[in-house]
């Protein structure tokens, strides 16, 4: 997923995938702000996942509850896509969200590949335009 979205991932080794690792490992048992839903096939093992994160933002006019939803690492193995293995994966997170979380504004970045299967399921272009900034870390 990471490197379809142009992203250099690196080796086995590459310092990110401990730090991801151990987030990821902290967050497994909070059912309240975090779900990952995943494929595992009995011939080839884990094919396709979809994990999502609630988050508290400052409450609004539209978002009384200020939680916002927030899809990553939706990946499926290529030899395994085109199965319907991502779309049930979403759909069961999509399902998370709805009826275990306050959240009702669920964001997402797509791949070229991804976004057919997102807009299939409500998915649209948000109504403000998101920009970035990427800080220097001070020397």
């Amino acid at each position: 997923m990471l490197a379809d979205m142009g992203q250099a991932v690196g080796d086995d080794d590459d310092p990110w995938r401990a730090s991801a690792q151990q987030w990821f490992a902290e967050r497994l048992g909070d059912r309240r702000e975090f779900a990952s839903f995943v494929i595992d096939d009995p011939e080839f093992g884990l094919v396709a996942c979809a994990a999502g994160r609630s988050d508290q933002h400052a409450p609004g006019p539209g978002n009384l509850s200020g939680m916002r939803g927030h899809v990553f690492n939706m990946s499926t193995a290529p030899s395994r896509r085109r199965l319907g293995y991502a779309r049930a994966c979403l759909e069961a997170l999509l399902a998370w969200f709805r009826d275990e979380t306050a959240a009702r504004v669920i964001n997402l970045f797509a791949s070229k590949d991804g976004i057919a299967l997102y807009e299939s399921l409500g998915f649209d272009a948000p109504r403000h335009p998101g920009l970035q900034l990427r800080l220097t870390q001070p020397s």
